[in-house]
């Protein structure tokens, strides 16, 4: 069993259920206009931009078409099929068309620089390119100096681009039925990249199988049925909104894609779709709350009642946070999901909506998964002692591509070692500690930023924080602390000091910066963003922020 036959299940039961809708509230609903002319009518999702919506008939539909447009090309199983667009209805139905003619999908980071686009095209040996109307600038700049790429395929309502078919219009007069393709477990399926956090981002090759068990630990962990409605905000080429998205197509269930992450638009989502499941990253959740406070945002005009789960992926997450969440919607179910690209997104490890008291943890191992905490020789290590986290299961993938020294670097007979730092308390529950790149070492003594970070956003006045090591001539490194306030509060380097004694003395941050704290779109703190911009140049003087 492949997860095309979950898309086709819900075809022949479903059909005329709605499978996706999107949302863009940067529209307006009066002045929008119909997606695409009406020759294509039948093809094209209903609705407006305001809001568009698609069945389960013809996401299927769609798929097919898709698949059968690019074995028409000459495509052959295992041609690497690149997919560059921002979150819309059109995505999915391209995935699981890709997947559906045996090739292998490839899916980017819409924030890639043109050079980025062009090295990250090159690694996967990626042939044929559907990109979005966003990326007309970045592929004009590289269509010329991208040998590999034989055929590029523009989607999107604008002028097509002279160096790109339209692939709208291509793909309506493709057959509807599903190509003769075969398909199993052990086919080559997907190449996500990771973060890309210590330079250029490496390719991480998957096959079916470890999309599949991402389907079932999913399902497994949140109960989705199909009376649900899940919204998903985060982007779509990610593993971690996808992954929990196949919560909804397991279970053949309304999912929601909002583009935006505006607390009203959240709410307003949530209530006009009758939502059940909603995954946030930390500062969406922390804006909501902060929306709700300040009387922005009143939850009583809203129908709310239905929502039933709230969870969390891609970074800690802040007692405080939780606890302010569950205060003001105490009927909430919580959870927490820890995951890599490498691991097939979120899953692997995770809280458990019944553990809210340990809130905090990462969690347990997942549904199929195993987990344990080692040293650097691979030996576990004592309960309570931090090492390095290592997980096991049919989500780990096969290897870097084209990679094998990064690839035996953290596959060790099918345990992926993460780079995460983490400890095994008493009841079994996994704590972060840090990635082990990002650990401090002060004068001898390991700072883990997370620790402090933590402690951090305890304060009612920090809406974000980061802290990262800079350069000292004595000790080594020294911690910094980036500070993003709320809107409308003050603080200065002397408040904060203060608040920090609680901390061990080495463990308290040596300077201090207010400013914004970036994060990518999944919610990571950029942590290489800050080093550039702060170690080895001159501090600025902490001074009084908003």
């Amino acid at each position: 069993m492949v997860i095309t036959d979950f898309l086709e299940r819900n075809a022949r039961f479903y059909g005329s259920d709605t499978a996706i809708v999107e949302l863009n509230p940067s529209e307006e609903r009066d002045s929008a206009v119909n997606w695409r002319e009406a020759s294509l009518v039948e093809e094209a999702a209903e609705g407006t931009p305001y809001r568009r919506d698609m069945n389960w008939a013809t996401f299927e539909r769609r798929a097919n078409r898709t698949a059968n447009l690019l074995l028409s090309r000459g495509v052959k199983k295992g041609t690497k099929v690149g997919i560059l667009m921002t979150n819309c209805i059109e995505w999915l139905p391209i995935y699981f068309g890709v997947l559906k003619a045996g090739c292998i999908v490839v899916p980017m980071n819409y924030r890639y620089t043109a050079d980025e686009i062009r090295y990250c095209l090159d690694l996967a040996d990626v042939e044929v390119f559907v990109f979005g109307p966003e990326f007309v600038e970045r592929m004009n700049q590289i269509k010329n100096d991208i040998p590999k790429v034989k055929m590029l395929f523009y989607v999107g309502k604008t002028s097509i681009p002279d160096f790109a078919e339209d692939f709208l219009k291509l793909v309506y007069f493709c057959a509807i039925t599903a190509p003769p393709v075969s398909l199993t477990e052990d086919d080559y399926a997907a190449i996500y990249f990771s973060s890309g956090t210590t330079g250029f981002p490496k390719a991480i090759l998957h096959k079916h199988r470890s999309l599949l068990h991402a389907c079932i630990t999913e399902q497994a962990h949140h109960g989705q049925q199909k009376d649900d409605v899940f919204l998903c905000i985060p982007p779509l080429y990610h593993t971690g909104a996808k992954m929990h998205w196949f919560g909804s197509l397991m279970s053949g269930s309304k999912a929601v894609i909002l583009r935006g992450v505006k607390p009203q638009w959240i709410i307003r989502a949530i209530s006009e779709e009758r939502c059940t499941i909603v995954w946030l990253l930390v500062p969406w959740a922390q804006d909501i709350l902060d929306e709700i406070d300040a009387g922005h945002i009143d939850p009583n005009h809203y129908m709310l009642d239905q929502l039933r789960l709230m969870h969390i992926g891609a970074q800690p997450v802040p007692q405080s946070l939780v606890d302010r969440w569950l205060k003001q919607f105490p009927h909430h179910q919580y959870d927490t999901n820890y995951g890599l690209s490498e691991s097939i997104g979120p899953g692997c490890v995770h809280l458990g909506v019944e553990n809210t008291s340990k809130v905090g943890a990462i969690g347990v191992p997942g549904f199929g998964w195993e987990a344990k905490v080692i040293d650097g020789n691979g030996s576990e290590v004592p309960q309570g002692e931090v090492g390095e986290l290592a997980v096991k299961g049919p989500g780990v993938m096969e290897c870097y591509y084209k990679n094998p020294e990064a690839t035996a670097e953290v596959l060790h007979d099918r345990w992926l070692w993460t780079g995460d730092m983490a400890m095994i308390d008493e009841d079994g529950f996994i704590w972060l500690v840090d990635r082990k790149k990002d650990v401090i070492i002060s004068g001898g003594e390991n700072i883990y930023p997370v620790e402090v970070e933590n402690y951090l956003r305890k304060n009612d006045k920090i809406k974000d924080c980061a802290v990262i090591g800079i350069p000292d001539p004595r000790l080594g490194e020294i911690s910094l602390a980036v500070i993003e306030l709320k809107e409308g509060v003050t603080a200065d380097e002397a408040e904060i000091n203060e608040f920090c004694k609680e901390l061990s003395r080495y463990k308290r941050p040596r300077k201090i910066v207010f400013a914004d704290v970036p994060r990518n779109p999944t919610g990571k703190i950029e942590k290489p963003v800050l080093r550039k911009r702060y170690c080895g140049e001159r501090l600025v003087e902490a001074q009084t922020h908003r």
